[in-house]
């Protein structure tokens, strides 16, 4: 981190980060890590989850927008949570709270089935080699994570500038009988979704900009 952000850490850390207890690894959870949500936030209220929220772009944003919710964001990268921390305090939003963690590890082990009314997943890493599509976020292990931990209804927003990578996150979804495509194909771009740094570059370099929205089924209740 650069001096501004291990001050906005140590300022501004007890505010917004939910310490979880560590497995092997700094980014992971240990086995039988919890959290008591409506205890984080002081209150009971829906909950949306962003995986891979970066520098806090779309979390301040959304955060302003819909006060009525409890908002929570997985993330690895410090220094990016840091930026995300100012954000969030010159943004003087509240209602958001932060996990340093592997986003499904998380998603695993933090979160009860049917406990999410919508997750965020906004231009994930593509890796583009074919040898490297193992590290896709987006696979059918996920899929079934995610219909298992959504409240019937709710709903997984997804979007990519890469061609190759939004066919690939819809040919996985569609294959999983815990979600459904809620508008056969590509879904319209969400208006409150702010354009972030990742959408811009895509934009920039003349790339489409893809989303997608599944709402969880029944099927996916005991999955």
């Amino acid at each position: 981190m650069n001096p501004s952000q291990e001050r906005a850490w140590a300022r501004l850390h007890d505010r917004y980060i939910v310490d979880v207890p560590r497995g092997e690894r700094a980014t992971s959870v240990a086995p039988g890590a919890t959290v008591e949500w409506p205890a984080a936030f002081g209150r009971t209220a829906p909950l949306l989850v962003e995986i891979g929220s970066g520098v806090g772009e779309v979390l301040a944003a959304l955060a302003g927008q819909q006060p009525q919710a409890n908002i929570v964001g997985l993330e690895v990268f410090e220094p990016g949570i840091a930026s995300t921390l100012s954000r969030l305090a010159r943004a003087d939003v509240h209602n958001v709270r932060i996990v340093v963690a592997d986003g499904t590890q998380a998603l695993d082990a933090l979160f009860p089935p049917r406990s999410i009314t919508e997750l965020w997943t906004f231009f994930p890493d593509p890796w583009h080699k074919k040898r490297h599509h193992k590290r896709r976020l987006v696979n059918a292990d996920v899929a079934r994570l995610v219909a298992s931990r959504l409240v019937a209804g709710g709903r997984w927003r997804l979007a990519t500038d890469w061609a190759d990578y939004a066919e690939w996150m819809r040919d996985i979804l569609d294959a999983e009988p815990g979600l459904r495509n809620e508008f056969a194909q590509w879904a319209p771009r969400w208006a409150d979704r702010p354009v972030t740094k990742f959408e811009q570059r895509g934009i920039d370099a003349g790339r489409r900009i893809y989303d997608l929205s599944y709402l969880a089924s029944d099927a996916g209740a005991d999955a």
